[in-house]
């Protein structure tokens, strides 16, 4: 409670005073600085990992130390992933990762809605590129991994999955399972590729590739919050068909209802995350659990902030759950709060 409280009276409100996008790369300079002091990563492990086996996952033929995970976005170009994986979570997910690096979309495009517990963001898949993440992720010993794939944004939809093999091949042998992203709505006409014919086509395309490899590795589909139910149902046939291994639920919304914040903000371009997302993913969890009949692993993304949020995403039908607007309103201690109080 202490550690919480410091850092939402003290440190928040500074980091709050500055520019969203350069408050992230502040901080990520300052994890990877005091990280070179000897004995901090111990130190930070003793703080916020929490062990226990009554925390430990096997899904898809993967181990986790513990259900809560980093979900894309945070690290996309896989530079903190052992760093951050000190705070206590049982995987990190790197990306979005595209074949070619690409600068995204102009500044200002992260903006905190701060009466929310929210934040519009319109990156537009900023990265260095597959190759970058690739040369830095041959240096991860002990992290669980999983690889968010995209498509560059001058990469017309009809040659998409020839962007994403790319970055299937290239990532296969360093990370532990594939997320492919058609649900960002910061890229032109990306979510065109979640309608039924593409999106089959496309995991069609990944899972013959996964044939040839020597072991196949998990592939799993992150959709959009703002779906309907007819296209839930085929989500469901589409994973059912293609035998993907599960779905990440879900990505950021377009909906604006019921913010407090000022129009001035929620006005803005991009994809919500944080609290307005909460009940709108748990409902998706929830259908594509009951509709499926359980048929496949989900793991829950959305509107995360608290240890009871992480128990209604696991009741509604969620294997794992993952943060990033949590974990930036309520600190580095959450994790190791949402771990213990599932224990």
């Amino acid at each position: 409670m202490h550690y919480i409280s410091m850092y939402k009276r003290l440190i928040r409100p500074i980091l709050f005073l500055f520019d969203p996008e350069q408050v992230h790369y502040f901080s990520f300079s300052f994890i990877r600085l005091v990280h070179y002091i000897p004995f901090v990563g111990a130190l930070l492990r003793a703080r916020y990992h929490y062990k226990n086996t009554n925390l430990t996952r096997e899904f898809f033929g993967l181990h986790f130390p513990n259900p809560i995970g980093l979900a894309a976005g945070f690290d996309k170009n896989a530079k903190l992933v052992r760093e951050l994986a000190n705070f206590g979570f049982g995987f990190i997910e790197i990306g979005t990762i595209t074949p070619k690096p690409q600068s995204g979309n102009p500044k200002p495009r992260l903006f905190r809605l701060k009466k929310d517990s929210g934040i519009i963001n319109r990156m537009g898949f900023n990265n260095d590129g597959v190759a970058a993440a690739v040369k830095r992720l041959k240096k991860n010993k002990d992290v669980l991994i999983g690889g968010n794939i995209g498509k560059n944004k001058t990469t017309p939809n009809e040659d998409a999955a020839q962007d994403y093999l790319i970055c299937f091949d290239a990532l296969f042998d360093v990370v532990d399972y594939f997320v492919v992203n058609v649900s960002s709505p910061n890229t032109p006409n990306l979510r065109d590729l979640q309608e039924k014919k593409p999106l089959t086509a496309l995991l069609h395309r990944l899972q013959i590739q996964n044939d040839t490899k020597q072991k196949r590795k998990p592939i799993l589909l992150k959709i959009a919050p703002d779906l309907t139910n007819a296209q839930l149902d085929d989500i469901i046939d589409i994973v059912s068909k293609t035998n993907i291994d599960g779905v990440i639920a879900t990505n950021t919304t377009i909906s604006r209802a019921g913010l407090k914040s000022s129009t001035k903000i929620t006005n803005e371009q991009g994809g919500l995350s944080g609290k307005p997302l909460t009940k709108r993913s748990t409902e998706v969890i929830r259908y594509l659990h009951t509709k499926s009949g359980a048929a496949f692993p989900i793991i829950g993304v959305g509107g995360i902030h608290t240890p009871e949020d992480v128990k209604e995403k696991l009741a509604a039908g969620a294997s794992l759950v993952q943060l990033y607007t949590g974990f930036i309103y309520e600190g580095p201690s959450v994790v190791r709060k949402m771990n213990k109080a599932l224990v």
